[in-house]
């Protein structure tokens, strides 16, 4: 039989980053509730303080909404410039200790440090230690085997925990906790497994693998395999791609831009991110909508210059949304974003097919 070496990984998780972030800055916001978001009428909450979601505010909630439940909050616009420079600052600090380091978005990583003779745990520690003294934030750690347990890892003590979830207890933990705490599981797929009669992992974990099948089709045994805690992921720095899009479909069929808008905002905030880690630009930006009847749209621009900031992105997104066309009663199942034409500024103005701005309207079937 091949011997196989166990992997060590770390999952980090910036602690409220952008409420930590203007609490750094300015420590008058001491143990105040701190929301950061969108401050017009239509705004979202993009985080908040822990004192804050006390109060039931979260991210993605509608401001309006969030005002009502903490009136005595302090509600600030985001500052993106600021949280990517200390993005930066952190990475730079987990890429240190290892060269697999795979960026989930400006505030939350995986890392592979198995090649160290120093164990997991040494290592959490001492990135918390030099995150904290070279920035002034926190984090919070998850060591484990593998990815699935990492993440799950680092969510057990917030914040500024640091949580070892071990091969041998790796069952007994996971058992008890709600099918929703499974990597996969959303609201939707939660609700159809309360349905048949599965409400926690351990129950999944001994659950016929054809059954999950045929409720779940393909995903059936992946289920099965991930409340057994088994996960062979690698972590997987990243590469050059060729385009970056992220996109959903609701649970429930939504019939306006304001109930797609904190979708696409927190698209626009991921696919910003990608880009910046890697230093390149953007020239195209495409929306993606799918209605109920599964007639698919995308509308199309490409800038003059390369863009890779969340508000360049978000205002060209508005702006086709525009150009959708959404009738009234007409409803949405899916909304995408998404960016190609990547690559330096040389690069870009290199390219003659894209030295004149374009904009591109199309629909297909």
């Amino acid at each position: 039989m091949a011997w196989v070496m166990s992997r060590t990984i770390l999952h980090l998780d910036l602690d409220a980053f952008y409420p930590s972030v203007e609490l750094l800055d300015d420590p008058r916001l001491a143990g105040t509730p701190v929301i950061v978001g969108g401050l017009g009428s239509r705004g979202v909450v993009a985080s908040a303080s822990y004192e804050a979601r006390a109060f039931g505010v979260h991210s993605a909630l509608p401001m309006a909404v969030a005002r009502r439940r903490c009136p005595e909050g302090i509600y600030l616009q985001p500052r993106f410039e600021r949280y990517r420079e200390l993005s930066r600052q952190v990475f730079s600090i987990y890429r240190s200790w290892s060269e697999l380091v795979e960026p989930l978005s400006l505030d939350e990583a995986y890392l592979d440090v198995s090649h160290h003779t120093a164990s997991g745990l040494q290592i959490a520690r001492r990135i918390k230690q030099q995150v904290r003294e070279r920035t002034g934030l926190t984090v919070s750690a998850g060591v484990a085997h593998n990815k699935l347990l990492a993440k799950l890892a680092s969510d057990m003590d917030k914040p500024d925990g640091l949580t070892w979830i071990r091969e041998r207890e790796a069952a007994a933990i996971l058992a008890p906790l709600p099918v929703e705490r499974l990597r996969g599981v959303g609201p939707s797929t939660a609700q159809r497994l309360r349905d048949a009669g599965y409400t926690s992992i351990g129950e999944l974990a001994t659950a016929d693998s054809d059954a999950l099948g045929r409720l779940l089709g393909k995903h059936g045994t992946r289920m099965v395999e991930l409340a057994r805690g088994e996960d062979q992921r690698e972590v997987s720095p990243p590469g050059r791609p060729k385009s970056i899009s992220a996109e959903t479909t609701f649970d429930k069929d939504i019939y306006s831009w304001a109930e797609a808008a904190p979708h696409v905002r927190s698209f626009a905030e991921r696919i910003a991110a990608g880009l910046e880690r890697r230093d390149l630009f953007a020239r195209t930006v495409t929306l993606k909508v799918r209605f109920r009847d599964f007639r698919t749209i995308t509308r199309s621009y490409t800038a003059a210059e390369g863009v890779r900031s969340p508000e360049q992105l978000l205002a060209i997104a508005r702006e086709l949304a525009r150009r959708v066309g959404l009738r009234r009663g007409q409803a949405m199942r899916l909304v995408g974003l998404g960016v190609h034409n990547i690559g330096s500024p040389e690069e870009l103005q290199a390219r003659p097919d894209l030295r004149a701005p374009q904009l591109r309207l199309f629909e297909h079937d």
